[in-house]
């Protein structure tokens, strides 16, 4: 049965980058990429032993919940059995009596309610029998389906060691479908996560329907309203479990065997926990020839502090709740009628078979594994300090996950201190040239607004200066329409121009062509197209007889021109226009300085300043040659 979401993954919303998974992930099944805001969990490398959702205090880490599906079964017209784990003892301590905790779950609307320590007498004795035939083969025990998946993925040499017997959970579920009929539907409840992709392992996903955690169950209890003192007690429904409720504690599937455990002759040897599973794991892989003992794994240390519990501290407390569970369990029991259950149900086959998921990534080339390393220590040799921050044993297995394209070198707690002081002196040299940035510029905005200031004042002179000329002027762009003209212009062209000036100042924006006919508009088209000027032309307009010199300004853009009307008795006046003349001439020098400041604008203007006084030179020149 395919789950459509993974079993673990990274909530992006609440993720902070820690990176406390990655340091407690003990395979390395969590990716950094630098393009990715988040790290990602590699569901085909994840083992599902789930430190990273107990290392997670963002909250971040999140699992596969079941409980919807679970309602809707529990809805449905199927009978439905709870298969609990034994460790309820020491996650549900705060519930007075077992007994108690049976009644919540029927209320919840399960049909039965068995305890799974049954499951792990049946599957305890067959181990017994195994270890008795191993003829010098040597195992180690699939209880845990964390380990289990460890072994498939990285130590896939060891998949023909791994005990061939279904966990407790299968071989409880099989009872209960021997009981009630292969249609009732399974439940299984406990402490781990890795549970609800084991399931799918037997026949197919039919055997057990779901799992839920005691994380979920208590949610579930939540969310019904379910509480301990609303309820009558009620008892598991048999058979029930002998020694099998020690389960939890490491050792307790083999005291339930009935296996010697003192160091001298016991033939197994038990560990728990990720580091001694590691090391016990490796051991186990290159000497067993010399260990000579089957091995009893648990990932985590038992099923005392399994990920899909609430808490996951107290470990030696806990310890004494389930040996005080145990006890009482086991003087309650009937020991002829549990005798008869094991006969009866010895007849299951608990058998099963695993196969290799190879998930191990090479070794990247040494070359490569240095340069990461020279990255990581900036070159220095010397500096790999194997602090462990990071989660991986030395700066070399750092280098190699970063090689392989796992990690970025910022997860390295030195080389961000470095990177954090080379940042922070490169801020201060920064911060030193800012201000002095800011002084300067401070500076230039003062002398820039004075120039402005000085621009506008010339600009104003020099627009008043143009509307107090006698001769036409106006400028164009173009497409022949006006971007400047004065007060003569208007009144040379006549009434409609006057007109549109007092709605449109200096008519800005006009169409000449509107307002001049096309011998005249012409000559500027002439101008803006050749880039060529028109000079001291005289047409003739209305019954008036216009003197135009057209220049170009801006080429192809912008063209000026000054129209004088030679009826006009100033243009006669000779003193006039040596007043106009000496006005021009003072003023040059500070148009040419407004020119400056104000750019191409008035640049265009001064241009057009210098034609108009080019112009008034040529008549001053043709006046005196009249006088003579």
């Amino acid at each position: 049965m395919n789950n459509s979401k993974p079993l673990i993954y990274i909530n992006d919303d609440k993720c902070r980058n820690s990176y406390a998974c990655i340091r407690v992930c003990p395979v390395n099944a969590i990716e950094v990429k630098p393009n990715k805001s988040h790290p990602s969990i590699l569901s085909d490398k994840c083992i599902g032993c789930g430190l990273c959702y107990i290392a997670c205090s963002a909250g971040a880490i999140e699992f596969r919940d079941s409980r919807q599906q679970v309602r809707e079964l529990l809805a449905s017209p199927r009978k439905t059995a709870a298969l609990v784990a034994p460790s309820i003892a020491s996650e549900f301590d705060d519930i007075t009596d077992y007994r108690k905790f049976v009644a919540m779950i029927r209320e919840l609307g399960f049909d039965y309610v068995h305890e799974d320590s049954f499951g792990v007498d049946l599957v305890a004795r067959k181990y017994a029998e195994l270890f008795e035939q191993a003829k010098g083969k040597y195992y180690i025990t699939a209880n845990c389906p964390v380990i289990v998946k460890l072994i498939e993925k990285y130590y896939p040499a060891l998949v023909p060691n791994l005990a061939p017997l279904v966990s407790p959970m299968a071989a409880t579920a099989m009872v209960v479908k021997d009981l009630y009929g292969p249609d009732v539907a399974t439940v299984f409840i406990g402490p781990c996560i890795e549970a609800k992709d084991e399931k799918d392992l037997y026949r197919s996903g039919t055997l057990i329907d779901h799992v839920l955690t005691f994380i979920e169950l208590r949610k579930m209890f939540e969310e019904a309203g379910i509480q301990e003192r609303l309820v009558k007690m009620s008892d598991f429904d048999p058979p029930y479990g002998h020694w099998g409720a020690l389960y939890p504690l490491p050792p307790g599937i083999i005291q339930a065997a009935g296996i010697r455990r003192d160091v001298v002759t016991s033939s197994i040897i038990t560990a728990s926990g990720k580091e001694e599973i590691l090391e016990a794991i490796a051991d186990f892989d290159r000497y067993i020839d010399f260990i000579l003992h089957h091995f009893n794994l648990f990932f985590c240390h038992g099923c005392l502090l399994g990920p899909g519990m609430e808490n996951h501290s107290e470990r030696f407390r806990r310890r004494a709740l389930v040996r005080k569970y145990a006890r009482k369990r086991v003087d309650l029991l009937d020991k002829k009628r549990w005798e008869e259950d094991m006969r009866r149900w010895s007849k299951l086959d608990l058998s099963r078979s695993f196969k290799p998921d190879d998930q191990r990534v090479p070794d990247p080339p040494e070359e490569v594994i240095q340069e990461v390393l020279s990255i990581i220590t900036r070159g220095d040799k010397n500096q790999s300090i194997n602090c462990g921050i990071c989660g991986y044993k030395s700066c070399r297995d750092f280098a190699i996950t970063v090689a392989k394209g796992l990690a970025i070198p910022e997860m390295c707690h030195t080389y961000n201190i470095r990177n954090k002081q080379e940042y922070i002196e490169t801020l201060r040299q920064t911060n030193r040239k800012l201000a002095e940035t800011k002084k300067a510029l401070k500076i230039s905005e003062e002398t820039a607004r004075k120039e402005k200031e000085a621009a506008q004042n010339a600009s104003s002179m020099l627009h008043s200066m143009l509307e107090k000329l006698p001769t036409g002027v106006v400028m164009v762009d173009s497409n022949l329409k006006i971007v400047h003209s004065n007060m003569s212009f208007i009144n040379i062209v006549g009434e409609d121009a006057r007109v549109i000036s007092e709605i449109i100042p200096g008519l800005a924006g006009a169409d000449l062509k509107t307002l001049l006919p096309f011998n005249i508009y012409n000559m500027f088209n002439y101008v803006l197209q050749e880039d060529q000027p028109v000079l001291n032309k005289d047409v003739k307009y209305d019954d008036r007889m216009l003197n135009i010199s057209i220049f170009p300004i801006n080429k192809n853009k912008i063209c000026g021109a000054i129209i004088r009307d030679l009826y006009s008795p100033e243009i006669h006046s000779e003193e006039v226009t040596a007043r106009i003349s000496e006005v021009i001439e003072k003023n040059l020098e500070m148009v040419q300085k407004i020119g400056f400041l104000l750019g191409e604008g008035a640049a265009e203007t001064e241009q057009m300043l210098n034609s108009i006084i080019e112009s008034y030179k040529k008549i001053n020149e043709a006046l005196d040659k009249k006088s003579r």
